[in-house]
């Protein structure tokens, strides 16, 4: 399973504006009609002798928790040749162990009334367990039997090989608008691993052996590369016992530190045509942007987060007001912003055109809206209704154990670090509207722009469309 947050597709992405605002509310904001004695839950935080952080949060709704054990590699940490390893590897490590050979994993959970699964992105590497909370014990047992005890047997990793390359045939291949996002990235970025797809160039997994994904594990695979997160029902104390008693006598690996992959200057805007069969047209711009980890001036992601939602944050944003409804030149149109992965990446806007418009003629809008943002200073009362909006629309995930866990993991996992919650509703409250009309002039500018054209090719009418393979373990 591939996530990649508003990487993987920018049909479905979802600022982590929107998400960080929806995880904080619940724990950091009192609300006018709420009682002031509320506090946030804490996160407790734990470090065993093997170098292992544990973070701990106690949610009492529902007598469940969530397990996750993240690692810090992903599709970012690999180089040419060699992508796809972080996938493929996250599919194998539900292959077996000699304690518990394959199978064994998924019908223990599923006998102790458990959901996983585990997902891969381009930072990280995650595997998860939703189970009762007087069950946890079953996840930690088998997640650290699996963290260096996986056995990775070639019959196995040959048949699962064919399984990723299918995966990568229906998500990407066969897909227009995914293949078009694909060569979008491979150029806006030339020396950057985002430039690279997080299930691999298909000449690379015909390539792929066992060896490498062994080596892959070795090398990755250990206590002080990874991060244990456990959020629900439980007594943080208590979990901290248990990760002593299952993960505590793993031996820690030398964890070489991987060499900076810094991103070249763009030098002139580039543009690129996607020929491809399709039904519709479609476009992808972007621009280079600035992350929290390189940022110079730390305001400037957030003025980021809330640009990229003034201009599609919701039904009342301003491309989808004027673009979709007003001039009705787009069926559909997104903006978004990804200022928390270990490397910088873009402010990207994507959209399909009518049938009777046309690419240039939305590609044009977009950049008049741009100018329009550069020009004209956002007037506070949008941008108050931007944020209410936003907290009234995705407060409700935080009834979610695992939102709350992700949160937590994915913020060590990248190198930010879990508090930075702590002041992200004050960092986002203190954008103003010179701030969002600054980092506009300064970041999307041509020159730093890459565009990347869908041009529908025809449809073969004898290619027949199968169900939607199952890629999950």
């Amino acid at each position: 399973m591939i996530i990649a947050f508003a990487r993987t597709s920018l049909h479905l992405s979802v600022t982590l504006f929107t998400i960080l605002f929806s995880s904080l509310l619940l724990s950091n904001i009192v609300l006018a009609d709420t009682p002031s004695s509320i506090k946030p839950a804490p996160v407790h935080e734990y470090m065993l002798d093997n170098g292992m952080k544990v973070l701990v949060k106690q949610d009492k709704r529902a007598p469940i928790a969530a397990i996750y054990v993240w690692y810090k590699v992903g599709s970012s940490y690999e180089y040419d040749g060699s992508t796809g390893l972080s996938h493929m590897l996250e599919h194998m490590m539900f292959k077996g162990t000699k304690k518990h050979p394959t199978g064994e994993f998924n019908r223990i959970l599923a006998e102790n009334g458990a959901q996983n699964n585990a997902f891969t992105t381009q930072d990280y590497t995650a595997y998860y367990e939703v189970i009762a909370n007087d069950r946890i014990d079953v996840s930690m047992e088998l997640e650290s039997d699996r963290m260096r005890g996986v056995l990775l047997p070639p019959e196995e990793f040959k048949k699962e090989l064919e399984v990723v390359k299918e995966e990568r045939r229906w998500r990407t291949e066969d897909k227009p608008t995914a293949m078009t996002y694909e060569q979008f990235q491979a150029t806006a970025f030339i020396n950057s691993p985002y430039r690279t797809p997080v299930i691999g160039w298909m000449n690379d997994l015909d390539h792929m052996t066992v060896d490498d994904a062994r080596a892959w594990y070795k090398k990755w695979y250990a206590p002080n590369n990874a991060t244990l997160v456990v959020v629900g029902d439980v007594e943080p104390d208590a979990i901290y016992e248990m990760a002593k008693k299952y993960f505590a006598s793993i031996e820690k690996s030398n964890i070489e530190k991987i060499k900076p992959r810094k991103e070249v200057k763009q030098l002139g805007m580039r543009s690129i045509q996607v020929k491809v069969p399709a039904e519709v047209p479609y476009m992808i711009m972007g621009y280079k942007t600035p992350n929290l980890i390189n940022a110079k001036e730390k305001w400037e992601p957030y003025a980021l987060e809330v640009l990229a939602s003034i201009l599609s944050g919701g039904d009342s944003a301003r491309l989808i007001s004027k673009l979709v409804r007003g001039k009705e030149i787009a069926s559909d149109v997104d903006a978004s912003y990804d200022g928390y992965g270990r490397l910088p990446d873009l402010f990207s806007f994507s959209g399909t055109p009518v049938k009777d418009s046309d690419v240039a003629t939305l590609k044009k809008a977009i950049e008049e809206e741009i100018e329009n943002i550069k020009t004209n200073l956002v007037s506070q009362e949008e941008l108050d209704r931007v944020k209410a909006q936003t907290i009234a629309g995705e407060v409700y995930q935080q009834d979610s154990i695992q939102h709350q866990a992700t949160l937590l993991g994915f913020l060590e996992s990248v190198g930010l670090g879990y508090k930075l919650m702590d002041n992200y509703v004050k960092n986002i409250s203190a954008v103003t509207p010179e701030q969002i009309q600054a980092v506009a002039k300064k970041y999307l500018v041509e020159d730093q722009m890459t565009f990347a054209e869908l041009v529908p090719q025809p449809i073969d009418p004898n290619k027949k469309k199968g169900p939607a393979p199952h890629f999950e373990r």
